[in-house]
């Protein structure tokens, strides 16, 4: 299987079964989790990158362990709508995937200014110190990104 543009990842899904939402960045990896029906994003953990094989298997010990379906991950667009090196990292992180779990449907969702939303939310609603936000922001703007994607899916009928 390839990564497929979100509007081609409900047809290789089951009828039920969570989605996992990544976050990647050159230091961590965020992780949320839907729920069953894929309605509700749920930030849930961030991995410390190491080498990719380590980070994978965190990954996939997650996936298996919430039965996880297909990933989502978070693609950096720049603000003109262009694609640079961290576009270019996470597109290869998706293809290292797919060498070690062919079949499975990874797909990607525009983050433009997820982290900063989720520092919005962070300080003014949560009223979030500096050390907590830290702690939190990568796996919330997984689930801001996994959340996304969700809906877009169920406008798309999926």
């Amino acid at each position: 299987m390839a990564v497929v543009q979100l509007t081609e990842l409900a047809p290789l899904l089951p009828r039920f079964g969570a989605l996992v939402g990544l976050d990647l960045g050159e230091k961590t990896i965020g992780l949320a989790v839907s729920d069953a029906t894929r309605t509700v994003a749920t930030p849930i953990r961030t991995i410390r990158k190491t080498k990719f094989t380590q980070d994978a298997e965190a990954l996939f010990k997650v996936m298996d362990e919430r039965q996880c379906a297909g990933v989502v991950i978070g693609l950096p667009v720049n603000m003109d709508g262009t694609e640079g090196a961290r576009c270019q990292s996470n597109r290869a992180f998706a293809r290292n995937l797919l060498r070690l779990r062919p079949d499975l449907p990874i797909a990607f969702w525009d983050e433009r200014m997820s982290t900063m939303a989720v520092n919005r939310v962070l300080i003014e609603e949560m009223d979030a110190s500096r050390a907590r936000r830290a702690e939190l922001v990568d796996s919330m703007a997984a689930g801001w990104i996994l959340q996304g994607a969700l809906e877009r899916l169920r406008a798309l009928g999926g």
